[in-house]
């Protein structure tokens, strides 16, 4: 079902600016938000049922009560707005139609936190959306509604909007904190989590543009009416990316625990170009589903029991005139370009899975390369210091699940089934 909460506001005119925005109930879930406690205003997102949607999905009232009350020194947000997940374009709809909507989400955050400085980390791609952000944020110092003394509250908050240069690794929450501070974006070693040791050696809440998006709404609306959408344990909406062979790709706000037939089918007007043949609903890292999992809903729970994950909620289609050996390599040469070199694993294993797709795909594929294919994996699979190594694998393992029999074709004889086929039909 669609239900617009995220995106409720989104096509009215101008609602990029604090004057329309302010019309359209702008800034009144911060307004409700300062009229609690910090602790109360954790304990009423805890309510909500809010998980983060960054890919994880855990519980965002959570996250925060575990950042130490007085620590003695600063503590931060950064919000995760590196959006370089493949197939996943949600976050660039956010920042720059509804930059108020986040940086209202900000604020009540870190007024819940007790945070007086925020980052908002944005991909260095997004040229235009870090120049609406910029203005929103000198627009809302102008108003009050972030700055010193917050609507005459005594609530003082600083947000910065910092540009990254590109890397998907800056995704990674760690590596996300390395570049900030001037470093390279290599991934941290974990423990000691953001939460107690994150920016500048300081406690740092680490939340996407999605979660936070989320966050005026249910203020104004209240906790109980945000969590009476969705199912049990996956509350709310979400909003998730559509591309690949479907007739209508796009941005769809719907309710956790719609079927992936409703969002192809229903939003998406259909598989393009042939008959569905697999399915990636979590972005690039996700393992592949295919049509038997139609009816698989689009929650954190029922991915996970059937083999994938929401991820960054990324919904790929594949249709029945795509191979799958080379839709796996395209996957790998991304993820071997990304790749930060910081382990050995990683760095060496994405490469081998470059070159061993690459001999396939070319008609030099052997049958050992079968069981080539399936070592590196296991050598990368829960070995490499950080998820990307485990996402490379992703793609090529669930290939190996679902089609194993088009590996076996190109090791076997050179090309691939769907090649193959054609001829004999020519013939």
């Amino acid at each position: 079902m669609s239900t617009k909460i995220i995106f409720e506001k989104l096509g009215i005119d101008g609602i990029e600016s604090l004057k329309v925005y302010q019309k359209n109930e702008g800034y009144e879930g911060l307004k409700k938000a300062l009229e609690l406690t910090p602790d109360d205003l954790i304990e009423y997102v805890k309510k909500s049922g809010l998980r983060g949607r960054g890919g994880a999905g855990f519980p965002t009232g959570l996250k925060w009560s575990f950042v130490p009350k007085n620590p003695g020194k600063p503590k931060y947000l950064c919000v995760n707005c590196d959006e370089s997940e493949p197939g996943t374009c949600k976050d660039r709809d956010m920042v720059t139609y509804l930059p108020h909507q986040l940086l209202e989400g900000i604020a009540i955050c870190c007024y819940a936190v007790g945070i007086e400085k925020a980052f908002i980390y944005i991909r260095g791609e997004m040229l235009e959306g870090a120049e609406i952000l910029e203005k929103a944020v000198a627009e809302a110092e102008k108003k009050k509604f972030l700055g010193k003394n917050i609507m005459g509250k005594g609530f003082n908050l600083d947000v910065v909007v910092h540009r990254g240069a590109g890397a998907y690794i800056c995704g990674e929450e760690s590596a996300l904190l390395s570049s900030l501070e001037g470093e390279r974006g290599f991934p941290r070693l974990k423990p000691p989590f953001p939460a107690v040791e994150g920016l500048y050696a300081c406690p740092t809440v680490i939340n996407n543009v999605e979660t936070l998006s989320t966050l005026p709404a249910i203020m104004r609306k209240g906790a109980e009416w945000y969590s009476s959408f969705g199912t049990e344990k996956s509350k709310g909406t979400r909003v998730l990316c559509l591309s690949g062979h479907v007739n209508k790709p796009g941005n769809y706000e719907l309710e956790l625990g719609t079927s992936m037939r409703e969002l192809i089918e229903v939003h998406g007007g259909g598989v393009m170009g042939g008959e569905l043949k697999a399915i990636i609903p979590g972005g690039a890292s996700a393992p592949l589903l295919t049509k038997d999992h139609l009816d698989v809903t689009l929650d954190f729970e029922a991915i996970a029991e059937a083999g994938s994950m929401a991820g960054s909620g990324a919904v790929i289609i594949i249709n029945d005139k795509t191979c799958i050996v080379k839709t796996c390599l395209n996957l790998d040469q991304f993820f071997e370009e990304e790749s930060c070199g910081k382990c050995t694993p990683c760095r060496e294993g994405t490469r081998w899975l470059v070159d061993i797709l690459t001999r396939m795909v070319d008609g030099r594929g052997r049958e050992e390369d079968i069981g080539l294919l399936k070592s590196v994996c296991d050598n990368l699979l829960g070995k490499s210091f950080c998820p990307l190594g485990d996402s490379a694998t992703s793609c090529v393992l669930s290939a190996f699940k679902y089609f194993p029999e088009e590996f076996e074709h190109y090791a076997k004889h050179g090309c691939s089934m769907l090649d193959a086929e054609k001829e004999m039909a020519a013939n």
